[in-house]
């Protein structure tokens, strides 16, 4: 597939996403940047390794901004972000791999959860009533 149909198909796959998959593709995007900057920390590429740390940091900022507050989860849903959100700055500012690893660890557990709940609500069942 060329780079020009690659493109359409992404923006296609974007315009015709609901709500619950935009998050899940958001999330996937913030592990794709996390591993792009620990594999150039990895080759002391440190502009590449600052740039994807910052993509992730937008996404989370994203995610943050997005939050629907009408719902009482949502304290505990910011609270993650901001720790991974700090997480991400502090590997940022020091170069550092542990603590993006740390926020790899946690975006990915956020993204695994979300999974789950729209596999339980495509199937009908709320979360936590099995």
């Amino acid at each position: 597939m060329d780079q020009r149909a690659m493109n359409a198909y992404q923006k296609n796959a974007i315009m015709t996403a609901t709500p619950a998959e935009l998050t899940l593709m958001l999330y996937d995007g913030a592990i794709k940047f996390c591993n792009i900057a620990l594999d150039a920390m990895d080759k002391k590429d440190i502009q590449k390794a600052h740039e994807n740390i910052k993509k992730a940091e937008a996404i989370i900022t994203e995610l943050r901004a997005s939050l629907d507050r009408k719902y009482p989860v949502w304290e505990d849903f910011e609270r993650v972000y901001e720790y991974i959100y700090k997480q991400l700055v502090a590997a940022n500012l020091a170069k550092e791999k542990a603590p993006l690893e740390e926020a790899l660890k946690r975006i990915r557990e956020m993204r695994d959860t979300w999974k789950e709940v729209m596999r339980l609500n495509r199937a009908g069942t709320k979360p936590g009533s099995l």
